[in-house]
């Protein structure tokens, strides 16, 4: 797909475009977002009209979907109910539409996310504590969040994020796939542990998990193969995960004999408890009010680094994209929606790391590389009618519960598992990890490897995989709430790095591949 075909030809590349410049004037980096951005608002909804956003669409609904109804889940659980599956749903919907709608890069999949889930549990214990209730202090909180986002973006904090490198980006990416992927498994092997053990519905779990893995991966990868017409492999590679579910739920569906979990939705559209949907938030008094700053504090921190880091990753050099983003627009949009979700006791929502990253791979159009078996994206569909799409089919599905249910949960588990290891395969920090059980003589042609001493390459992925370890001991631990904090840390820690490796191995190491091509200069070995 050329340029012209994507609807911004005349544009340049989006790494070529500083998007975190510092503008050293109130909302100076907002307006500069809005101002670059603008002129593709038009093309934007041009270029979804193709098969490829179709495919996509029918994807991530599945996807984002799932997200809901697992962390809705989890949420309820955490809240005993007071916030649960059917408004992680709406918020979901009408939080992508708006996003969709309004940010700078609308590739970018706000859904709930576990550390905001954690954190939204802990508050509802403090509140249990102290005999206060929950949701008005839930909202006044979300709130107050709202407004410390907005001040973030008229003070142009996300030009702090260029100090987040792919180091960072790629530890914490790799942490929120592999949470995914542990917490499928976990939910696969759940039934064979279960007391009693029904063997029937532990079998037909693990069919349909896995069944809908392989499926989706066999699927996605038939594009590469010499099978049929290129157009058919096409539409199998861009639709092979719909296609998987859809095989998979008439395979239980057969086998009616065999229970396997339906999800776990309501029969019908309202508020978990029957509460009203609008919060009574002035039934605490003031004081309470002005303390409710204190954790909303901790979770701007927590949607400032989540939202951002998400978006460098979306915006990453490999993608090749060419209408560019806006961190400040983007945080923008998350800020309005996080007060306006509090006042109506809806989950906080942000940018979703695997979604995210797997919506710009079903737009994209890739080749894979001969040497390392790697693919490589040339370009990608960027467009506001698949995001805008998806959550207008998320908020069609509330009307259509009993439907839903229909689904077995362990297909979607296999979906997870699918977009974990989509996720995982596409950074380097996976790759060169795979290097440490590599035949040196058989290692891939990249830049890093062919500017880098392999003992080098190992120790930088050593750090990596460290760093990796303790922010999972970290965010299962009772100090899991301060998890973004711990993020932060990475930075002073990657510049650290400078003293124990020589500049121009780190400038490789973090650089992507085109980037680290074209800066050798005088770092060629």
């Amino acid at each position: 797909m050329s340029g012209k075909r994507n609807g911004a030809s005349d544009a340049p590349q989006a790494h070529e475009i500083d998007l975190l410049t510092y503008t050293r004037r109130l909302g100076g980096g907002f307006w500069a977002d809005v101002q670059r951005k603008l002129p593709f608002y038009g093309s934007d909804f041009k270029d979804g009209l193709s098969s490829k956003v179709v495919a996509s669409v029918s994807f991530l609904f599945f996807a984002c979907l799932a997200n809901a109804i697992a962390f809705g889940g989890l949420t309820s659980v955490m809240t005993h109910g007071e916030v649960g599956i059917v408004e992680m749903i709406v918020a979901t919907a009408v939080g992508g539409i708006l996003f969709a709608l309004l940010s700078a890069q609308p590739l970018t999949i706000l859904g709930g996310t576990g550390p905001i889930v954690i954190f939204t549990g802990l508050l509802y214990t403090m509140c249990q504590r102290f005999n206060i209730p929950f949701l008005p202090i839930y909202a006044w909180v979300g709130v107050w969040s709202g407004i410390l986002i907005l001040v973030l973006v008229v003070t142009n904090a996300s030009a702090l994020m260029k100090f987040f490198t792919r180091f960072v980006d790629e530890i914490f990416a790799v942490l929120i796939a592999i949470i995914f992927i542990v917490e499928a498994a976990r939910s696969v092997v759940s039934p064979f542990t279960a007391s009693p053990r029904n063997d029937a519905t532990a079998l037909m779990t693990l069919v349909l998990a896995l069944g809908t893995f392989l499926l989706a991966r066999s699927f996605k990868t038939f594009l590469q193969t010499r099978y049929v017409q290129r157009r058919f492999r096409e539409f199998v590679a861009d639709f092979g995960p719909t296609i998987a579910i859809a095989l998979m739920t008439i395979f239980a569906l057969s086998l009616p004999e065999v229970k396997v979990a339906d999800v776990a939705i309501p029969e019908h559209f309202g508020t978990t408890t029957g509460r009203p949907w609008l919060v009574d938030m002035f039934s605490v008094p003031v004081w309470l009010i002005i303390a409710c700053l204190g954790p909303a504090i901790l979770v701007t921190v927590l949607l400032f680094l989540d939202q951002n880091i998400t978006t460098r990753l979306v915006n990453s050099p490999s993608h090749a994209l060419r209408k560019g983003g806006g961190y400040h627009v983007d945080l923008a949009v998350v800020g309005v929606i996080t007060a306006v979700c509090s006042v109506f006791g809806l989950p906080w929502i942000v940018a979703a790391t695997v979604h995210s990253l797997n919506h710009v791979k079903s737009l994209a159009d890739t080749k894979r590389d001969d040497d390392s078996g790697a693919e490589h994206i040339l370009t990608v569909r960027e467009n506001r009618v698949s995001p805008l799409a998806i959550h207008i089919l998320i908020a069609v599905s509330l009307f259509m519960l009993p439907l839903i249910k229909q689904i077995p949960t362990e297909v979607l588990f296999g979906l997870f598992l699918f977009m974990g290891f989509a996720t995982l395969n596409g950074t380097d920090f996976y790759e060169r990890l795979k290097l440490w059980l590599t035949d040196r003589n058989l290692y891939p042609d990249t830049h890093y490897v062919r500017h880098v001493p392999w003992k080098v390459i190992h120790l930088f992925t050593l750090v990596q995989v460290l760093c990796l370890v303790v922010l999972w001991i970290l965010k299962s631990s009772p100090a899991g709430i301060l998890f973004p904090l711990f993020i932060a840390t990475l930075v002073p820690l990657r510049l650290l790095l400078n003293k124990w490796f020589q500049p121009e191995h780190l400038a490789l190491l973090d650089a992507d591949e085109q980037a680290g091509d074209d800066s050798m200069g005088d770092f060629r070995l």
